[in-house]
């Protein structure tokens, strides 16, 4: 899922692609993308985008006459910038935005459709879309501490809770407890202040480095290659791979449609997490040291 760094890269290349400029048309190819009536999603085309915004990993565009169209990808919905007209790459394509200077296409890769397009009327309706996370590089060592002891959580959900935080999914979170050495399943009631402010500085890091990076790597174009598994990422997608630190094989724990990445060695003091499908399956038999899994791997 496109998370806070590519979101906020996505803006930028839009910024002097569509800011100023009039909506001409959408097309729309997916009965199930468009998930709001009123106003008529016809009522944006010949308005001029005035502005645009993140709201935690939505994107936002706001047209004169107080309208917003709020785009969010969900997990494999992507943007991609084309010339004005272009069709839609087959069954991918969702929806089509024609501009003076180019076509902005969204598309979204697999079955499940779960990208979605609204357009409200008013701050007060687009405020409906806010979750109440705090944004994470605006906030102050304060006041993360204070969000994230609010409730008592795994660090791995408080990091990706977006009413607690905004903008952070599974890759990044993974990104930021590996670079502050911590657990993913440390809970948060029992963190004290210096581990508190460790993590606060990897989250800002880990943020901006990758903002960084994707914003050098568009290099001026429109981001093409958006994706959770990154080339340089210390963890995440990189299951029995060597840590970048360490050297030791990266683990993982797994949960619905989703995993968590970590290295047992800088993290957990050599101990494997346990994965609650394959723990309660094998039992007494599940390893309960990287030692241990890797002399049963070795037999």
């Amino acid at each position: 899922m496109p998370e806070l760094p590519d979101v906020v890269v996505y803006l930028e290349a839009l910024e002097s692609r569509i800011v100023g400029r009039v909506l001409e048309r959408i097309r729309l190819f997916s009965p199930f993308v468009l998930r709001s009536v009123d106003p008529p999603i016809a009522e944006a085309s010949g308005r001029r985008v005035v502005g645009l915004r993140r709201m935690g990993k939505r994107l936002v565009w706001a047209f004169d006459g107080d309208l917003f169209l709020v785009i969010h990808l969900m997990i494999a919905g992507r943007l991609r910038w084309r010339p004005r007209g272009a069709k839609p790459p087959g069954r991918m394509g969702l929806a089509a935005f024609d501009f003076p200077e180019g076509t902005l296409i969204l598309t979204e890769a697999g079955s499940k459709r779960r990208a979605s397009i609204n357009l409200v009327r008013g701050e007060g309706a687009l405020a409906e879309f806010d979750r109440g996370g705090l944004e994470p590089l605006d906030v102050s060592v304060n006041s993360f501490r204070d969000r994230l002891r609010s409730e008592n959580h795994t660090l791995k959900r408080a990091l990706t809770d977006p009413r607690l935080f905004s903008g952070i999914g599974n890759a990044y979170s993974d990104e930021i407890l590996h670079r502050a050495r911590l657990s993913p399943l440390a809970l948060t009631s029992k963190l004290g202040d210096e581990v508190i402010e460790h993590l606060y500085g990897a989250v800002q890091e880990v943020l901006r480095e990758w903002t960084d990076r994707l914003r050098d790597e568009a290099e001026q174009g429109f981001p093409e290659n958006v994706t959770a598994f990154r080339e340089g990422m210390a963890v995440h997608g990189r299951y029995r791979q060597p840590c970048p630190v360490c050297g030791t094989s990266v683990q993982r724990i797994r949960y619905a449609d989703n995993e968590t990445n970590y290295c047992p060695t800088c993290q957990t003091e050599g101990r494997l997490l346990a994965d609650r499908g394959l723990s309660r399956l094998l039992r007494e038999d599940w390893p309960r040291s990287l030692d241990e899994m890797e002399d049963r791997l070795a037999e």
